[in-house]
């Protein structure tokens, strides 16, 4: 093993280790941030700067995370039977939270004292799950490199930009229009780079037509499998030949 890939394991050399640092310390910053904005207080008539302050939280730190977290945690784990329905439940509650911030952001200054606070209740049970159960199961997943773990955690840190792959939904497009769509995203894929595709039943069909044309040079990873909604993602491997 080459000198800069050694470490002692389970000490603050391990990947993982460092891995479930970066997850608490982002952790910390969302608990911390909502613990001094959500904490409920009157309302000055006219002026609700610390409603606009917490609106703004959720909307940036909060938002920012739960996308991150899904590209760092919840994929890396919605593959292995082990794991996959605890995925499915964190993304529930991600969902769950994502309405929530939607009625914060639509709600009176009044009520954004009480929005705030069940906000911050439902979060912390959600990072504590991540933190208990989670992360825990994806130390002994086989496949999944620790160094890479909390790649895009670290960028959400620093506050630098996290890429987020593109979404083709298409649910509401006609029939005869799905399959060129989503050929046609994927042939402006660079190498490395993918979509994920969202439909209301398994797309077994398009997977055979990837086979049929692309074979090899694609990607094809389930992050959600139904009952209501199937999510993948599809990504260039390298050129065709």
């Amino acid at each position: 093993m080459p000198a800069a890939e050694i470490f002692i394991q389970a000490t603050e050399t391990d990947p993982d280790v460092i891995a479930r640092g970066v997850v608490r310390e982002a952790h910390a910053r969302l608990r911390f941030g909502l613990a001094e904005l959500a904490a409920t207080q009157p309302v000055v008539d006219g002026d609700p700067p610390r409603s606009a302050e917490l609106v703004d939280f959720c909307l940036r730190e909060v938002r920012r995370y739960l996308v991150t977290a899904d590209q760092d945690l919840y994929m890396p784990a919605s593959g292995d039977d082990e794991t996959r329905l605890l995925v499915d439940a964190l993304r529930v509650g991600a969902a769950n939270l994502d309405a929530q911030i939607d009625q914060l952001a639509a709600a009176e200054p009044v009520d954004a004292a009480r929005l705030g606070v069940t906000i911050t209740a439902a979060l912390d049970l959600h990072l504590q799950i991540e933190e208990s159960v989670l992360l825990p199961a994806l130390a002994g997943l086989p496949g999944v490199d620790p160094s890479l773990l909390a790649a895009n955690l670290r960028a959400y840190l620093a506050r630098e930009q996290v890429e987020q792959p593109t979404i083709i939904d298409v649910r509401n497009i006609a029939r005869g229009g799905r399959h060129p769509r989503v050929f046609a995203r994927y042939a402006r894929l660079a190498p490395g780079e993918a979509f994920i595709l969202v439909n209301n039943h398994d797309p077994k069909p398009l997977r055979r037509e990837f086979e049929a044309v692309h074979r090899g040079a694609f990607s094809w990873d389930y992050l959600q499998t139904g009952p209501g909604e199937w999510r993948v993602r599809i990504g260039r491997l390298a050129a065709d030949a």
